[in-house]
């Protein structure tokens, strides 16, 4: 499935004109029940992730957890990302900025925009330039997410590129009890004014069946509808930045 997924963005995106970084995780590390299924493991993981490269010829981007996984996962992937819930954890910023690589940071559901310059300065302080920062949604009460879309431009006086994760925005965390919920109608229009403000990146999860899904099942888009989905988002992105 994960070829297939990335094979078809890949030819998506080569028809927008959109530059596309695939991800996928070998842990989802951060899940509301026990019982909730977690990946392939590391190894397995960055196996797939290696073939998507090869075969595909396509830059890849990965969650990191655990100090200890940045370095053996870089040697794989082209950029690394730190999960919301761990954009505060020092070790894990400084491990992932020694790599060298990109880093992209979620902003903690609990943080502020202008947080996040903290952040910056933790991966400044080895060296690190290569950052990008993601907006994720803020907790709104129990159970929800709002998207404060002056929270962008914020970030964005850091000097550093924007990322807008559309898909987890619309989240409703514990939703379901044992398992998160969302909407991914909403994702769409989210993205469009995400652009309109003038973030730099788009980040989607995107499924061929996504009420099947092990993980974020009712927020990720479907696979075929994401040429119309990109091609509006394209064409809101060209006024923003007049291109």
């Amino acid at each position: 499935m994960i070829m297939q997924v990335a094979e078809n963005l890949k030819q998506v995106c080569l028809d927008l004109g959109i530059h596309l970084i695939f991800k996928s995780s070998f842990d989802k590390a951060n899940r509301t029940s026990l019982d909730s299924p977690r990946g392939v493991g590391m190894d397995e993981g960055l196996r797939i992730l290696q073939k998507v490269k090869t075969e595909l010829d396509l830059p890849l981007i990965t969650d990191v957890h655990e100090s200890w996984q940045c370095a053996p996962v870089a040697e794989v992937v082209d950029a690394l990302q730190i999960p919301a819930f761990l954009s505060r954890q020092t070790d894990l910023l400084l491990a992932a900025g020694r790599t060298g690589k990109i880093v992209n940071v979620k902003k903690g559901q609990f943080m502020a925009p202008w947080d996040m310059k903290q952040v910056i300065q933790k991966m400044e302080s080895v060296g690190n330039h290569n950052v990008m920062l993601c907006e994720r949604g803020s907790s709104f009460g129990y159970n929800n997410l709002v998207v404060d879309m002056t929270g962008l431009v914020e970030m964005r006086t850091f000097g550093y590129p924007v990322v807008f994760d559309a898909t987890h925005s619309v989240q409703k965390p514990s939703g379901n009890g044992s398992t998160t919920g969302g909407n991914r109608d909403m994702a769409p229009y989210l993205i469009n004014a995400a652009l309109a403000v003038g973030v730099d990146a788009i980040f989607a999860e995107v499924h061929p069946d996504p009420d099947k899904a092990f993980s974020d099942a009712a927020n990720q888009l479907r696979l075929s509808t994401i040429k119309p989905i990109l091609e509006r988002a394209k064409a809101i992105d060209a006024i923003t930045k007049n291109l």
